[in-house]
């Protein structure tokens, strides 16, 4: 592979890495030559599966099972992740909770709420301000974290409210960490668009269209997408970017 955006001696942390972005995160930064810690909080199987190919690619990789609901496993966590290689230059902040697809698909307004708050804010702020910490006192990483590119603006309908509130609190706890870390971590936030992961692959003809009605270059986004811009910005060739959401959804603006 070429050098742009090379990985090689890096060890990425990349959360909720058993399916959907964070799976493509995790190959995508393995074939760019970094070891990976592959997280879930239930898949295990799935994860071991990712585990399998990231090994296939000639790269070091484990597994780390930790519950993002149970708020004592999270610093254990980290430090465990740490433990694992020796440390690492890389953490992917990319777990959340599921309320789209499967049973949490029918819970009420407040049960997705209180879940969203839960795993997606509180939980992802304790994490990623522990691992951001954990590289600061070593010298130096990058953390990335996972945003919403309709959180700022607005969609209408119970989803729209409930992932705006969830992806603004992370993308403005983005901003702010990345000067807490600074000048020895840089932190910068994706903020995806339309991207094709579970819920889309079975969403209405209706979602299909308004899709490709508000997208300008008129298709999905792919989980490789989104990792080919997590792959740029954790590298060195990102140097002078930090404190910013980045938006990499085909352009839309509504």
């Amino acid at each position: 592979m070429s050098d742009f955006a090379c990985l090689t001696g890096r060890t990425a942390i990349v959360t909720g890495a058993s399916s959907g972005i964070g799976r493509a995160i995790a190959l995508e930064f393995a074939r760019a030559g970094a070891s990976i810690v592959v997280h879930c909080s239930a898949s295990r199987a799935s994860a071991e599966s990712v585990a399998t190919e990231i090994r296939s690619l000639g790269q070091r990789t484990c597994v780390i099972q930790a519950d993002y609901s149970d708020l004592t496993t999270l610093k254990p966590f980290v430090e465990a992740a740490w433990a694992e290689f020796g440390g690492f230059d890389i953490w992917i902040n990319n777990a959340g909770a599921d309320v789209l697809t499967g049973p949490a698909a029918d819970w009420s307004y407040e049960q997705k709420l209180l879940r969203l708050l839960q795993v997606d804010v509180q939980a992802s702020m304790i994490v990623a301000k522990a691992a951001g910490e954990r590289m600061f006192e070593n010298g130096g990483g990058t953390l990335l974290t996972i945003g919403w590119d309709q959180a700022d603006r607005g969609m209408e309908g119970n989803s729209g409210e409930l992932f705006a509130a969830s992806k603004n609190a992370m993308m403005g706890f983005s901003r702010s960490l990345a000067l807490s870390l600074a000048p020895r971590v840089r932190v910068n936030c994706i903020a995806p668009g339309w991207i094709k992961t579970a819920w889309g692959e079975f969403a209405s003809d209706s979602w299909q269209q308004r899709v490709l009605r508000e997208t300008p270059l008129k298709r999905w986004g792919l989980p490789e997408d989104i990792a080919r811009s997590a792959r740029f910005l954790c590298s060195d060739d990102a140097s002078f970017i930090t404190g910013q959401v980045i938006n990499v959804n085909g352009g839309a603006v509504r």
